[in-house]
């Protein structure tokens, strides 16, 4: 096994990681900007290098610092987390090349995956179902042609893009230029590749996507599905599992066409497949994550199954210790996600220093955070404080234990979402389980008129 990984991240996902390393004996480095000198990960890995200023193109997004960390402390591998170069297959070749091993999958695989457009062809060569669409980059005037015949409204999206920047919904053709030219500024901006591709838009669909796991043996298995319908702006804000909105059937659906498309492009790590469901529970592949995920806890929640870890040992070499008959589902885990932002001002951030922060605990409550009392949320990187994650053996039973803990959690100093949170908790639609990636819009715009009520 290894004997020392690099962590290229930082936030809870870099102590989720550091302390996956601790348990299995792993010694662990972690790199740090200027501004995140006193970050809890800091504190917690083995041994610590600073790479650079808090700005992330000098520090998080710098490979050959990162690299050079690796090797100057003598590190095995590196794992990069989510985001940042999670998903660079230029970073994951130099990794190799420098005779470290990348904690992820192939870059070949993350490359033709990480691009949407040849992602999409891929899958319909696969024979898994895919949103009508260009599937591959074209010109405006091309993207005009598609938009036509497949139907209005459509969405124009950035090949490399993720996190929902470089998206735009487009409703007729007289706004089509404009939006355009807008997404392909934004992709340029934040991926550093302007192809726009088009396919059409879901009208109210369900977000549903499936974790996988697959080895370096042609071993592939799935970990069931998560509801990630909770959006705002592309942003997912809870998460849950399973599904309890859609059928047995359509489910069975989705994991042959998870294991079917990891199986077409030679997937080895571990990943998600992201599928958007329409009210008559047609499917359709949207894109790969290749890549840990933000929301994996819930899925460890359901099946006792440390994917972090399993990650690591996935890349050493080593087979899938599982068959599919070995994952069981083991009740249901929901998610929140509290982020430092100020919910009636466009949920803006609000770094600034944390001046008292208090975290419930209990039989089915995990909380992942890299934030402590007197720690001070850095304007320099996104706004996640922490990630609740309950279970128990019902959704009603998560719903209520969520509930509870929200009314313990305490953090004074920012403005947070956990009151956001706790009211969609409450709210009937949410309870019944039966939304789709619409509802967020529409309860905010309701806690915003019951507020001025109010005042």
């Amino acid at each position: 096994m290894f004997k020392k990984i690099l962590i290229a991240n930082r936030g809870e996902i870099a102590v989720r990681i550091i302390r996956a390393c601790k348990e299995m004996g792993i010694k662990s480095v972690a790199v740090y900007s200027e501004a995140d000198k006193k970050a809890l990960h800091t504190e917690l890995a083995s041994e610590t290098v600073c790479i650079g200023k808090a700005a992330s193109s000098e520090s998080y997004l710098n490979m050959e610092r990162i690299i050079s960390a690796a090797l100057v402390t003598g590190c095995d591998a590196i794992h990069p987390g989510f985001g940042f170069l999670s998903e660079n297959p230029q970073f994951a070749r130099m990794v190799q090349k420098c005779g470290l091993t990348f904690i992820g999958p192939n870059p070949d695989v993350m490359e033709k995956m990480g691009n949407k457009a040849e992602a999409i062809h891929s899958m319909k060569e696969a024979g898994v179902p895919i949103v009508p669409g260009s599937y591959k980059a074209v010109s405006m005037e091309e993207g005009h042609k598609i938009a036509d015949e497949i139907g209005y409204p459509v969405l124009i999206k950035a090949s490399m893009g993720g996190g929902g920047k470089g998206i735009k919904k487009v409703n007729n053709t007289k706004e089509f230029d404009t939006l355009y030219a807008e997404a392909k500024d934004e992709a340029l901006k934040f991926f550093a590749n302007d192809e726009i591709y088009v396919e059409k838009f879901i009208v109210s669909p369900k977000h549903i996507e499936v974790q996988v796991m697959c080895d370096k043996f042609g071993n592939v298995i799935h970990l069931f599905e998560r509801n990630c319908s909770m959006q705002r702006r592309n942003q997912k804000m809870l998460e849950e599992a399973p599904c309890q909105s859609i059928s047995k059937e359509l489910k069975n659906k989705l994991y042959e066409s998870a294991i079917k498309a990891c199986k077409y492009v030679g997937y080895d790590s571990v990943g998600t497949i992201e599928f958007l469901v329409d009210k008559n529970e047609n499917y359709y592949f949207i894109e790969m994550n290749t890549r840990i995920q933000v929301e994996h806890a819930v899925t460890e929640a359901i099946t006792n199954v440390d994917i972090v870890k399993n990650m690591i040992k996935i890349a050493y070499g080593l087979k899938l210790p599982y068959k599919q008959e070995d994952i069981k589902q083991l009740g249901y885990a929901l998610e929140c996600r509290i982020t430092a932002e100020d919910v009636f001002n466009d949920f803006r951030p609000n770094p600034g220093k944390i001046n008292f922060m208090h975290t419930p605990g209990g039989m089915g409550v995990r909380i992942d955070t890299a934030v402590y009392t007197g720690y001070e949320i850095s304007p320099f990187y996104d706004s996640m404080i922490l990630k609740i994650v309950v279970s128990g053996q019902s959704r009603l039973e998560c719903i209520r234990k969520m509930r509870a803990a929200l009314e313990e959690l305490i953090i004074d100093g920012v403005k947070t979402t956990i009151e956001f949170h706790y009211l969609l908790l409450h709210n009937p639609t949410f309870v019944l389980g039966n939304y789709d990636t619409t509802f967020v819009e529409t309860f905010i715009k309701e806690v915003f008129e019951n507020a001025k009520r109010l005042r």
